[in-house]
Order: structure tokens, then C-alpha cells, then sequence
């Protein structure tokens, strides 16, 4: 995130070149897009090509420090986008009109609830077509243009339809400047026939990128302060709780202060996995209710005070609505405002100023973290294996877990991949991310083609369920075309794991693939790729000891087969208790 962000803030170009003085070969509406997207930090762009959107690609592919990634499809593209922008603060896209625009339209929705700021530019019809009766090819066959956009409206922050060359400049700026404040997608529409013609408004280099800072208001901050520290300050075992909204708020070292500071035990919210670093002495695992990391939820539960700092509380993340949480003990800090248990909420007071202000006012207080050591007893470990016993789940993990490290990111699939990949202790600098809050199944496909894009010093991991793979396998194309190098294991149990748990039935098992078959298909000797099928422990000791060394410099897809019922156990109870919540009778009229 920070790298994007600075750029942002600093209002300083990711490079100088030679000031143009206006030339019909420059001075046009692809080359400032092109330009922005690099200042802002978005250098690789993931697109689909359609007629509509060819003479803009052809503006990016000229632009030296961009870099065109071809997808398969519109919704990985999407995907691609989103990972993206889980590194590097900023993610784009780029797809053809309508037909382009609602494919990848589920993609952009779980950015939105995701809060990734990712700029989703469509190709659009001729500017002479608009206010015309003309019916347009990938259209729903009615003269009315206006469906693609109405449909973003919906999870954009901002919308912006240049066919018009003398707003296109204001209008362009405006919805990639919205998209970096609010750390939501924006939608960008430009019709087909302007991106190579010259005007006045592109005539000379794009003017530096710049975001005005957002400041607290100052009398709010020192309300809020007072109120939490006073609160704080009189209680006896206070923790301090992260969730995924610290993403947003730029928050992760003020958060950190904080801890420090106060001494108060530090769990994390399941979204907000990856935010704050596990290496902490005062780490003490996730919080999520009912399913929770050993003792720390009952040590969170039985505080007198909590800090939650950016939660997301949803069904999900509420283990069907099911956390022994008080409102009236409870500080709730989110990006712009603070809630102090049944008393005020102060608004227009940013996380991070709030946090380190906090810092300041709060009496050292270890009591809790004192508690969590007392009963603290280690995890245990697998049971030692029979003689050819089928791999087990919690061995494959336990393995996992032994090849990460701060050069090393994990990528969790929605499913059970999430309950197992939470229980992971990372390492310093270990990346971390999963969908949770939108749990789009296929999202860790082009996720993981994104992630490692962006982040080419760290090595991906992906833990990806079959019926999750089914749905956006021929990204692997790509990655190989990419030359990435990431890791794949996807986990063979013949069906939606997840779902089975929240409720069984026949459309929970899927046809079986030969999954390495399909990936060597894919591979067809073009690039670097390798793959292996595992049933035992010996064999993915082997698989992961070739992975890691000669196979190193190559994209490896590990198919892991697995019993169709091992779960890890917090799934079984998670999965009650949603499927609970889900069934609620209705209340009486």
C-alpha cells in the first residue's frame, strides 16, 4: 500500500521526462491516462481487448514504464486487479464496452467491499453515437448506452464517461483522485475514437499527481482522546483488537505505537490477517468468536475493555452473530470516526491520528497479556502418520507452514482454506490476503496473477480449493506467460467444502479434473511450469523440496488429494453457526 500512497501524497512523478511543448504525436487523452496510471503506481494493467477499447490499448502499450497483462477473461482480469492493488495500493483494468464492462463487474463489486481503490476503464462506443437512435453491437440491442454505467453506479465511488474531449482531462483526474481517497473502485468510459487525437488540455506532460492530506479535526481528535483514555485508562484487563479497515486508514504503524505503548495483548480480526505483524511479543492470535485462535478469544471475551480498530462485524466474521461482544465496553476506531462504548462517536477524527495520540494518554496496562501467558499452553502437532496413511489436511498445512517466510506472501480461496490458512503464524514481512467480507469463490486465481505481479520480490502461495479453481483455471495461462513463480496447491476433496458445512446437498460435489493434466495442457511447453500430484506426506515433503529448489525460478501447481470430509474443526463449528443464522424463521408480523 505505501508505495502507491506515497506517490499519491508526494505529488511527485514516478519519472521526469523531457517537458513536450504540444505535438499532435503526444498531446493526447491515451497518453495522459497512460501517464497517471504510472504515476499513481499502477504499471501493470490487466485487460481483455475488444473493438472498443483497441485504439486506447494501444496508447498504454506506448507508454514505456506500463506493462499490458493480457487476460483470459474480464473477471480475472478484475481479480488480477484487486491483488494488484493489495500490494501496491492501486490496481487497473482495462475491458471493452458492455459485454466487457458487466463480465468483469463481480470483480469490481468484491474491490469495493474490499475497499481497493481499482481503476476499471471500459472502452466505450463513438462519441458521434451518443444522444443518436443507433442501435451499437454489444449492446442489450436498445439505442439507450447508459446499462454499464447504471450497473457501476452501484460499486464505484466515482463514474466518469469521457466523449468529449474538453472534460475528458478534468474527468479523468477526478475519478483517479476519488478512487485513491476513498480506497474504492472507480469506472472510466472512453469512447473508441478519442485516445490518439491531439488537444489543447494533453498538449504538454501530465502536471505532478497530487492529494491534498486529509487532517483530523483538531477540537474532535481531543475529544475522542479524552473520552477512550479516561475510558481506558480505569479498566483492569483492556485488549487491543486489529481489523481489516486499518488497510484503509494507513493505520498499521499507529496501531503498533499503541500496542507498545499500552502493553495491551493484540489479537486481529480474520480479515484483518496480514495487517499486523505476528511477530509481535504481544501477538496473540485471531479473534473470531466460537472459532477463534486457543485462548484468544476467551481472553478478548473477558476483557473489561476492548479496542476494535477498523472491524468489520458481519455474519462471517461474527460466526453467524454469535460474538460474546458488549457495545458498552467496547472502543470502536474506524478510519473516520471513534466510538467510545454507549457514549459519544466523534467523527471527522482519522485512525491514524487518533491512535498515536491515544498512545500518548493511556497508562501502561499488561494485566490481560499477563492472563494470556498464564494459561497459554502450545498448539499441538499431527499425529504421527501409519505407514502409507492418505494425507492429511492438517499435515499439509503443518508443511506450509514450514516454507514461509518474510520472502514468501499466502493467497487464502474462499473455503475452508481460510480456517486453516488463519491458523498460519506468519513471519515478518510474510504477506497475507483473502476476500472475506465479499467471498467470491475463483477470486485466488486472479488474485494470486496480480499479487505476484506486483509483488515480484515474494513468492506467492496459494491454497485454492477445487471447486474454487474450476471457476477461474485458465488464469494459470497467464501467470505462465508472465513468468511468475508462485506456488499452487490446490486441495482435491471433490466439492465445496465450505458449502457442505453450512448446508449438504447433491450440487456440493463437482466433476472431478485431472488438475495437472489440465495445467500441463495449458503450459504446452511454452514458459516455465511444473506440476505433481500428492497423496502422502512422503510425496509432498518431495513435491514441496522440488518446488523450493530446482523448480524455484518456476510456476508450480501442487494437486494435494484429500479426504472429502477433512475439514479443520473450525470450519465444522463456523459452519453450524452460520447455517443457523442463515435459517432464522421469520419474525412474526
Amino acid at each position: 500500500m505505501d508505495t502507491a500512497n506515497a506517490m499519491g501524497s508526494t505529488g511527485q512523478p514516478s519519472s521526469a521526462p523531457a517537458p513536450v511543448r504540444g505535438g499532435a504525436s503526444v498531446g493526447t487523452l491515451g497518453r495522459h491516462l497512460a501517464r497517471r496510471l504510472v504515476e499513481i503506481g499502477a504499471k501493470d494493467v490487466f485487460s481483455v481487448p475488444g473493438d472498443f477499447n483497441l485504439t486506447l490499448l494501444d496508447h498504454l502499450i506506448a507508454e514505456p514504464e506500463l506493462n499490458l497483462v493480457g487476460c483470459c477473461n474480464e473477471l480475472n482480469a478484475g481479480y488480477a486487479a484487486d491483488g494488484y492493488a493489495r500490494s501496491r495500493g492501486v490496481g487497473a483494468c482495462v475491458v471493452t464496452f458492455t459485454v466487457g464492462g458487466l463480465s468483469v463487474l463481480n470483480a469490481i463489486a468484491g474491490a469495493y467491499s474490499e475497499n481497493l481503490p481499482v481503476i476499471c476503464i471500459v472502452g466505450g462506443p463513438n462519441s458521434n453515437d451518443y444522444g443518436t437512435n443507433r442501435i451499437l453491437h454489444h449492446t442489450i440491442g436498445l439505442p439507450d448506452f447508459t446499462q454499464e454505467l447504471r450497473c457501476f453506479q452501484a460499486i464505484t465511488c466515482s463514474q466518469a464517461v469521457a466523449n468529449n474531449l474538453g472534460d475528458a482531462h478534468e474527468l479523468i483526474d477526478t475519478a483517479i483522485s476519488t478512487a485513491l481517497k476513498e480506497s474504492k473502485p472507480v469506472y472510466i468510459s472512453i469512447s473508441c475514437n478519442l485516445p490518439g487525437i491531439p488537444h489543447p488540455t494533453f498538449a504538454r506532460d501530465p502536471v505532478p499527481f497530487f492529494l491534498a492530506p486529509k487532517v483530523s479535526n483538531q477540537l474532535g481528535l481531543e475529544a475522542a482522546v479524552e473520552a477512550t483514555a479516561d475510558f481506558l485508562n480505569k479498566a483492569v484487563k483492556p485488549v487491543l483488537v486489529g481489523g481489516p479497515n486499518i488497510r484503509v486508514a494507513k493505520a498499521q504503524k499507529a496501531f503498533i505505537e499503541l500496542a507498545d505503548a499500552t502493553g495491551y495483548p493484540i489479537a486481529i480480526m480474520p480479515s484483518g490477517k496480514g495487517l499486523v505483524p505476528e511477530h509481535h511479543p504481544h501477538f496473540i492470535g485471531t479473534y473470531w468468536g466460537a472459532v477463534s485462535s486457543s485462548f484468544c478469544g476467551e481472553i478478548v471475551e473477558s476483557a473489561d475493555a476492548y479496542v476494535f480498530v477498523g472491524p468489520i462485524f458481519n455474519d462471517y466474521s461474527s460466526v453467524g452473530y454469535s460474538l460474546l461482544i458488549k457495545k458498552e465496553k467496547a472502543i470502536i476506531v474506524q478510519p473516520h470516526r471513534v466510538t467510545v462504548g454507549n457514549g459519544p462517536s466523534l467523527g471527522w477524527v482519522f485512525m491514524a491520528d487518533f491512535l498515536s495520540a491515544l498512545a500518548k494518554k493511556l497508562r501502561k496496562n499488561t494485566t490481560a497479556l499477563e492472563n494470556y501467558r498464564r494459561i497459554y499452553v502450545p498448539p499441538g502437532i499431527p499425529l504421527k502418520r501409519a505407514q502409507n496413511e492418505p494425507l492429511r489436511v492438517n499435515v499439509l498445512f503443518k508443511h506450509i507452514q514450514g516454507m514461509l517466510s518474510g520472502d514468501t506472501a499466502v493467497i487464502a480461496e474462499t473455503g475452508d482454506s481460510w480456517f486453516n490458512c488463519q491458523k498460519l503464524r506468519l513471519p515478518e514481512n510474510c504477506g497475507y490476503e483473502f476476500q472475506m467480507q465479499y467471498g467470491s469463490i475463483g477470486w485466488s486465481v486472479g488474485a494470486t496473477l496480480g499479487y505476484a505481479q506486483a509483488a515480484k520480490d515474494k513468492r506467492v502461495i496459494a491454497c485454492i480449493g477445487d471447486g474454487s479453481f474450476q471457476v477461474t483455471a485458465q488464469e494459470i495461462s497467464t501467470m505462465i506467460r508472465c513468468g511468475q513463480r508462485s506456488i499452487i496447491f490446490l486441495i482435491n476433496n471433490g466439492g465445496y467444502t465450505i458449502e457442505v458445512e453450512i448446508h449438504d446437498g447433491p450440487y456440493n460435489v463437482i466433476k472431478n479434473w485431472d488438475y495437472t493434466g489440465l495445467v500441463n495442457a495449458i503450459h504446452n511447453g511454452e514458459g516455465k511450469c511444473w506440476t505433481a500430484k500428492v497423496r502422502s506426506e512422503d510425496e509432498l515433503t518431495e513435491a514441496i523440496k522440488t518446488a523450493t529448489g530446482e523448480q524455484k525460478d518456476s510456476l508450480c501447481f501442487i494437486e494435494v488429494f484429500v479426504h472429502k470430509d477433512d475439514t479443520s474443526k473450525e470450519l465444522l463449528e463456523w459452519g453450524s453457526r452460520v447455517s443457523a443464522a442463515n435459517s432464522r424463521p421469520p419474525n412474526p408480523q
